[in-house]
This record gives structure tokens, sequence and C-alpha cells, in this order.
């Protein structure tokens, strides 16, 4: 009623002992309440959140595959649109995502700034983020100066997050042709059926696509997100993180 464009609402499938049915109604339930936008992320077990709680047995990789593709399937029969890896939408309009931006700019604690030559986070420090701010100084932790490679990496990574990377959208941003920079790479990917090209320089997730980078995500959160946020969480402004 108060016109908002987007209402998003979270949920994590692949949590331990949790079946098809128990997702499905969270989701219908959602979108029946007045969402018109659900993200459904998959379940990770940061080790830095540990709850003291007695561990619980993990869902198995085909147990995840099929859930997620049941879900998936649900969703399309109910009319939902996929707008990303892990978005359905109700109307096509509704969207929200920060992260497949090529640029955007972070405002608060641990908030994240993605520039075209670095990518940087500031600190988890309520106190620290302050005294920052009262100094007329930036609230920025750690910055990481991306190579021309990473640069090219990262962006496909969060472009592939929207479900297809566009050809034409790399070569204005890099002034390279995503051919020359990763045929070898994209040609890998159509022969183990990650990906399809829709049409001439878009090439989309096929489903088996999706399932892989949500076990892609998984790693790079364990490896390099909860590494780094384990660290962030005891140290305002660390000096360096090796990863």
């Amino acid at each position: 009623s108060a016109s908002f464009e987007t209402v998003s609402m979270d949920f994590i499938f692949a949590l331990p002992g949790q079946t098809f049915d128990d997702l499905r109604r969270d989701v219908d339930a959602a979108f029946e309440h007045g969402a018109n936008h659900v993200a459904i992320y998959p379940f990770i077990d940061f080790p830095l959140a540990a709850s003291g709680a007695p561990p619980m047995p993990r869902m198995s990789k085909k147990e995840k595959r099929a859930l997620l593709d049941a879900i998936t399937e649900h969703c399309e029969r109910k009319g939902r649109v996929r707008t990303s890896i892990w978005t359905f939408s109700s109307d096509p309009k509704a969207n929200y995502s920060s992260m497949t931006r090529e640029n955007f700019l972070g405002f608060g604690c641990s908030a994240t700034t993605l520039l075209k030559d670095r990518f940087t986070i500031n600190t988890f420090s309520v106190d620290a983020y302050c005294d920052r701010i009262a100094s007329g100084r930036l609230p920025a932790s750690l910055t990481l100066r991306f190579t021309r490679p990473q640069r090219m990496v990262y962006w496909l990574f969060w472009a592939a997050y929207g479900m297809e990377v566009d050809a034409k959208a790399f070569e204005r941003f890099f002034g390279e042709s995503l051919e020359q920079a990763f045929g070898l790479e994209l040609k890998l990917a159509k022969l183990l059926g990650f990906i399809k090209e829709r049409k001439r320089g878009v090439y989309s997730m096929t489903r088996k696509g999706v399932f892989h980078y949500h076990c892609f995500e998984r790693f790079y959160t364990l490896a390099y997100i909860d590494k780094m946020w384990g660290i962030m969480r005891k140290e305002a402004f660390p000096k360096r993180i090796a990863l």
C-alpha cells in the first residue's frame, strides 16, 4: 500500500533436515502476503558464526541439487520469473541487487564499495567508524586493488549471478572483447553444459550451471569472506590479510 517497487524476502535453502514442502510453503506464503521478489540463498555453515548448538547432518550435494531444481520448477509453474541465481519475482520489474552493478558506493559499518580499480570494505567497529567520520576520514578498513584480470573475473562472477553475461557490456567496460579475454573458458563452460549462447554474444546460465555457481559460491565464501570477516570482527583496521 506504500507503493514500494520491490518488496523482497530472503530464505535459506539446504538447511539440515529441510524438505521441499518446508521451503515451498515459506516461499508461497511470502508471495501471498505481498512480496513480489523472493531470494533463496544456499545454507553456508560459517565457522565464525558458531552457535554452540550440536552439529546437524549436512544435506548432500545430490539432495541440494534436487531441492534447488524442485523449488525452481515450482516457482516457474506459478509464473514467477527467475531474475538471478537466487531470486524469483512475480513481477519481472521487481528486482533488487547491488552486487550485480558495475560500480556502487557503500555507507555504514561493514559496507562495501566497488570502483573500477578497487574494492573497499568499511570497518566492522561502530566506535571506530564513528571516530573516523567525526575526524573527516574515510572509514575504509581494507582495500583490494584489482589487477586487470582480477577485475574481469570479479565482473564475470557477478554478471553470472544475474543469469547471463553480455559480451557487449563486458567490452564497453573493459575495452576488450569477452571472447578475446576468456574464449577458452567460454568454450569449456558450453561443453560442460554450464552456459548456452542464447543469442550472439549473450551467454545464459543453464540449470546445471546455476547449481555449480552455488557450489562455487560456498567455496568462495568459506575461503575468502569467512576468513576476512573473522579477522575484521576482532580488528577495526587490520594492516593486511593474506588469503
